[in-house]
């Protein structure tokens, strides 16, 4: 590369550097080599593998749910690979025999395929909670199934 291309090279590196520190860009955690890299004003929320699906019959469905204060959903199970976001309040979670988990404003939760989500509730009797979901789907099948009531 000749001299000249890279004293352009550098002028363009600085420009952009000097202007995302003037404008207070901000950058999310550093990522490793099997993440997207952050864009502007950006941060990588979440990443996880996704089980084999075929390529063939992908579907992407994202689902936006709002809990009322104190309000649940049933027992259900999804087919396929759930990413969650949480947009507004908190969210208490439990899929299969695993923790109870709280999640609050721009925190991820990730459910496997056909993985029994046991709760699914806001956090607050007194505010609203809203969550994003998305499903990552190779066929049409319903995003989810209740399951049956626990009988004692």
């Amino acid at each position: 590369m000749s001299r000249g291309r890279v004293v352009r090279h550098l002028a363009v590196v600085t420009a952009v550097v000097c202007s995302a520190l003037a404008c207070d860009w901000t950058v999310g955690p550093p990522v490793t080599a099997t993440q997207a890299p952050p864009r502007d004003r950006g941060r990588v929320a979440a990443s996880h593998r996704l089980p084999a699906l075929r390529g063939d019959r992908l579907r992407v469905d994202a689902v936006e749910v709002t809990y009322g204060p104190g309000e649940a959903s049933k027992a259900h199970t999804h087919p396929c690979p759930v990413v969650g976001y949480v947009l507004e309040g908190a969210v208490r979670m439990q899929v299969d025999d695993g923790p109870v988990t709280t999640h609050r404003v721009g925190e991820t939760f990730y459910e496997e395929p056909g993985s029994a989500h046991q709760l699914s509730a806001n956090a607050s009797a007194s505010t609203p909670a809203r969550f994003l979901a998305v499903f990552v789907c190779d066929g049409d099948a319903s995003l989810s199934t209740r399951l049956p009531e626990a009988r004692e």
